[in-house]
């Protein structure tokens, strides 16, 4: 079974960072209908903009912890696949410079 990191944009404009080994489609329903309570369940609509998928639900929720302490910027450079942007943004350097296409 394979397993998701995943990054919802809230209807606030905030991201929500998950990870899950249900199917994607059916995650994203469940937050929409409030089904878990917390941080989407205040903010929806919600809608998946990144996804990355992981054969074992352990590396998901390593990916999930690491993303979730991105800064916005690095969070949006993923959602770009602005692979240039992600590197400077992790190197601190060019932090102003960065911005989005």
């Amino acid at each position: 079974m394979a397993a998701f990191v995943y990054i919802l944009r809230c209807a606030d404009g905030s991201y929500y960072v998950g990870s899950t080994r249900t199917e994607l489609e059916t995650r994203i329903a469940q937050h929409n209908a409030g089904t878990f309570g917390g941080y989407t369940a205040r903010r929806r609509p919600v809608v998946l903009v990144f996804h990355q998928e992981f054969e074992w639900i352990t590396d998901a929720i390593a990916a999930e912890r690491q993303v979730k302490n991105w800064s916005r910027a690095k969070k949006e450079a993923l959602i770009r696949g602005d692979w240039d942007a992600l590197k400077a943004l992790a190197r601190g350097r060019d932090r102003d410079k960065v911005k989005e296409k």
